[in-house]
């Protein structure tokens, strides 16, 4: 179902106002994440309560921290279907969900967190592994 975009632009902003580049087509998807070098967070984000209370918060605390991926992406699933399945592609070995969080690194996943892995966590908790995440790998 899509919503009305002034319902879904706070949650794009959430992530937008942090640097995090939308990408809304597959063109967009592939001008960002194909062939790119270094690290690449790629956030699938969504209008569920657990992108709300804990994968955005999350991101946006993780995002504090000293080393950080080089590139921030993201793609909103139910609201652009075409960019959310082209970013997929890149998510190898991991059924589609949303939310999720995936680490790239020289554009192959290095490190992710599907929905189950943020679903009922706190936001401090998903935080602590994406900086696990980013101190090993960024």
């Amino acid at each position: 179902m899509m919503y009305d975009e002034r319902f879904i632009a706070p949650m794009r902003q959430e992530l937008t106002r942090l640097g995090v580049e939308e990408m809304r087509t597959s063109d967009d998807v592939d001008a960002k994440l194909k062939e790119v070098k270094g690290t690449t967070l790629l956030v699938v984000n969504s209008m569920c309560g657990c992108a709300a209370r804990n994968a955005r918060p999350a991101v946006a605390a993780a995002l504090q921290h000293e080393a950080k991926p080089d590139h921030l992406t993201t793609v909103f699933a139910g609201q652009d279907p075409e960019a959310t399945a082209a970013a997929r592609r890149y998510l190898t070995g991991y059924a589609p969900s949303s939310p999720s969080i995936g680490l790239l690194k020289d554009g192959r996943l290095v490190f992710m967190l599907e929905r189950h892995q943020i679903e009922g966590r706190s936001a401090d908790a998903i935080a602590e592994d994406l900086v696990g995440a980013f101190d090993r790998y960024c």
